[in-house]
């Protein structure tokens, strides 16, 4: 039997009062809009993982749960021609930049109606009427690659941010490493965000890392603005994310965010693999008294912006929705023959 592992990460951030501070800065609608695009994938990640069990979707999946707010945050800082590419962690920032639900649990589900054409599954979602530009489950691959469409758009003179998402394992990657190195050296408008929950797989930070190494001074090293900031502050994300988007979009160059965050559910697949051993179940427990959704919660009731009754109005709508997007997903069309020759470059 699994040993238990000790507590190693608690939150650091200012939690519930940092996010009370923050949001008379912003209009009433702003922040319930946030709010409500939390909640919203939130329940489709629990729907998912509940319906994984039954075996009907084709595609290993990596849920998002704990992590809303570095999505919501992150992508309300840019347009919807503005580009993202994402890890094997897709969900929450496919959703967040406009994706359609229908189209990836279609996608999801291997039906020629999701968004990859039923290529992708869920670790490779795209969709360019979104903005949504690629993803790569290699640990850092989709890097590069986000960073010669960030020189694209420089070269092109278009007014184009790129954001590119990854986790902190893609710190040990000498393809991170170089990315930053030359998006330095090119001044190319991209936003590298770092997802830090502190764990690859099941390997902790520190069994992969040094215990002094500190990832947002070690991307600094590289020339360009970097800063940490809470990732379970969906507006103190926002605030990061608008600051960056608009240095890049002012021909200012490259930032590198990092948020530490805490994902709630197993690496991938349905559930919570704590029990496993490798992290203690008490410290994911500790940081579900940070959840995301939560903490916003408490602060949009505490100023009277938001109450039990539209809350449960947003769930009602939200689960009519995810109902519909999984009978869609159900009934779409599974590929034929004809399908093969779609999207190929030759043949």
């Amino acid at each position: 039997m699994a040993t238990s592992s000790p507590v190693r990460y608690r939150y650091a951030g200012d939690g519930r009062d940092g996010l009370q501070r923050r949001l008379a800065a912003y209009p009433a609608t702003q922040v319930v809009t946030l709010f409500r695009e939390m909640l919203r994938i939130r329940r489709i990640e629990e729907e998912i993982e509940r319906r994984y069990r039954e075996d009907h979707m084709a595609t290993p999946i990596h849920l998002v749960i704990g992590q809303e707010a570095t999505s919501v945050g992150a992508c309300a800082a840019l347009r919807r021609d503005d580009l993202i590419y994402s890890s094997h962690r897709t969900h929450g920032n496919y959703l967040a930049k406009g994706g359609s639900l229908d189209a990836m649990l279609a996608e999801m589900h291997c039906r020629a109606t999701g968004c990859a054409g039923s290529r992708g599954g869920s670790m490779h979602l795209i969709d360019k009427g979104v903005g949504m530009a690629g993803t790569s489950a290699i640990v850092a691959g989709i890097v590069p690659i986000a960073v010669g469409a960030a020189l694209a758009a420089r070269m092109q003179q278009r007014d184009r941010v790129v954001m590119v998402f990854f986790g902190e394992g893609a710190t040990e990657e000498g393809a991170l490493a170089e990315s930053l190195n030359a998006a330095t050296l090119w001044n190319v408008p991209i936003v590298f965000f770092c997802e830090n929950n502190f764990y690859s797989v099941q390997s902790p930070l520190a069994t992969r890392q040094p215990a002094q190494r500190d990832i947002t001074r070690w991307a600094e090293g590289f020339g360009l603005p970097a800063e940490r900031v809470d990732g379970t502050d969906v507006l103190a994300v926002l605030e990061a994310s608008t600051r960056a988007v608009d240095r890049a979009r002012s021909g200012g160059g490259p930032t590198f965010i990092e948020a530490p965050v805490y994902r709630f559910r197993a690496h991938g697949g349905a559930g919570d693999d704590s029990h496993t051993g490798y992290r203690a179940p008490a410290e994911r427990e500790s940081w579900e008294d940070y959840c995301p959704i939560e903490i916003l919660r408490e602060a949009l009731t505490a100023d009277a912006l938001l109450d039990d009754v539209t809350v449960a109005g947003m769930e009602r709508e939200i689960a009519a929705e995810i109902a519909d997007a999984f009978d869609f997903a159900l009934t779409s069309p599974v590929p034929t023959e004809a399908d093969l020759y779609r999207h190929v470059y030759a043949n």
